[in-house]
């Protein structure tokens, strides 16, 4: 598999576990093209019976997936091309999630650092999730931009956390810890962090290991829900509150201020919470 073919992903295989590593400077924002190539090695790996496990993790040890790019409206000839290519009922952000969701292979997400908004959707879309107790960080922080999340995360937190917690982690829009984060179920494990390389590598290759057709049977036997009509509901939701003059305000303050720099992305809540309402 050749990497030469992707500008935001670095993708290796051995031994049944495909690595995917983020690679998207200066803070890993999930922008139309990392969506893009997202969903083309996704798709490939799907159709790749040697590959039993897929790893994903970050080159850069602050920031797993800062959020969906804050300036994605500018590419929108883009978006709207890798839109009409997203599946029936989905939104281009909930495709990439729903491929997570619905890969045949065992999806682990190695969380060393922070997962905002889009990025803490591709980390509960993962099958498993396990994060660095000192380091890592979830948060959606889409309520503080004047929107809600809109690529599966209202779906895929209320099946990890229940409606409460859901509520609890939209609503107040803060940085989880990694031990609050697992005692929620939202992630696995929490690991201490220099222990996370090798304690993920492991159950990577324990899994990859298992007897011929054992990871298939498994999630044949635990398949993904079906969200659809929860994912409908989100994606109109977000389409409402993205349009409102207040979430442009935001989001535009919001990057003048710093966020999608890592200095801004360091404590985006904090940020964002400093804008005038």
């Amino acid at each position: 598999m050749s990497n030469d073919a992707y500008s935001t992903l670095r993708v290796t295989s051995e031994h049944g576990v495909a690595r995917i590593v983020l690679d998207n400077p200066p803070v890993n924002v999930i922008d139309v093209t990392m969506m893009r190539e997202l969903r083309t090695v996704l798709t490939a790996l799907a159709d790749d019976p040697s590959v039993r496990v897929i790893v994903f993790s970050s080159a850069d040890p602050e920031f797993f997936l800062a959020h969906v790019d804050m300036r994605i409206g500018e590419r929108m000839d883009a978006l709207q091309e890798l839109s009409a290519s997203a599946p029936a009922d989905i939104n281009v952000f909930q495709a990439v999630g729903e491929l997570v969701r619905h890969l045949p292979q065992t999806t682990i997400v190695k969380l060393a650092g922070q997962a905002r908004g889009g990025g803490a959707e591709f980390v509960a879309a993962a099958d498993m999730a396990f994060a660095a107790v000192e380091t890592a960080g979830l948060g959606q922080i889409e309520a503080l931009m004047g929107i809600v999340p809109g690529g599966g995360g209202t779906q895929y937190l209320r099946d990890r956390v229940g409606r409460n917690r859901a509520l609890e982690v939209i609503l107040t829009a803060d940085l989880f810890d990694a031990e609050t984060a697992a005692s929620y179920g939202w992630i696995n494990r929490a690991v201490p962090a220099d222990e996370l390389d090798e304690y993920v590598d492991r159950v990577a290759r324990h899994i990859a290991a298992l007897p011929d057709g054992v990871v298939e049977a498994a999630k044949r036997a635990l398949p993904a829900d079906d969200f659809k009509e929860g994912l409908l509901r989100e994606n109109d939701a977000w389409a409402t509150t993205i349009s409102l003059p207040a979430a442009q305000r935001l989001i535009g303050e919001g990057l003048r201020d710093g966020a999608q720099t890592p200095a801004g992305e360091r404590d985006l809540e904090g940020l964002m919470r400093g804008i005038a309402p």
